[in-house]
């Protein structure tokens, strides 16, 4: 156990010093197998989270991110945390002003990260495979740069179904009802 933690510690450092070294713009952090963002990686990126524009934690074990982590990386423009157990977002991703789009598919959102309706930039929001209900619709028209909406497999209610499309100028993507009610 001790050694795949060892592993998978060493892992992250070796991607940490990657991004470090080349001067990318690019941290990929994916199945590293977090329970959280490790706090030692802040020290080490201090000079180059400004540089830093897509951050990969997709396919990790991540529960929650921590404030401190979107006011670190405040220059993000992509951010993946597709297949982890988040349930909602710190309050501080309203700091994400450059961030374009955003992957939380295959997590545990009941309800959808209102905070992601005040960013100015956002053009993606991907949430497939939630247990999201409600959506707010009405804020979401209002968003600026939305393009695209992907909410398949999400056990929305009949009412964000009825009200989406006349009020949306994006593509909202929504899985026809009857494919979740009638098993295969």
């Amino acid at each position: 156990m001790l050694r795949k933690m060892g592993e998978a510690v060493a892992r992250v450092a070796r991607k940490v010093n990657e991004t470090v070294e080349s001067g990318s713009d690019t941290l990929d952090l994916a199945e590293c197998k977090l329970v959280s963002f490790p706090i030692g990686i802040y020290k080490i990126l201090r000079n180059v989270t400004d540089q830093i524009h897509l951050i990969t934690l997709a396919n990790n074990e991540l529960k929650s991110l921590t404030s401190k982590f979107m006011t670190t990386f405040r220059q993000l423009q992509e951010l993946h945390l597709e297949g982890n157990f988040l349930q909602d977002l710190p309050n501080e991703v309203s700091t994400l002003r450059h961030l374009k789009a955003i992957d939380l598919s295959r997590n545990q959102f009941h309800d959808f990260p209102e905070q992601l309706t005040t960013l100015p930039a956002l053009e993606t929001i991907n949430l497939e495979e939630n247990e999201i209900v409600d959506v707010p619709v009405e804020k979401l028209a209002a968003m600026p740069a939305l393009r695209s909406i992907n909410l398949r497999f999400n056990p929305l209610n009949a009412e964000v179904r009825v009200i989406a499309p006349p009020l949306i100028k994006f593509d909202m993507l929504m899985s026809p009802e009857d494919a979740r009610a009638s098993p295969p």
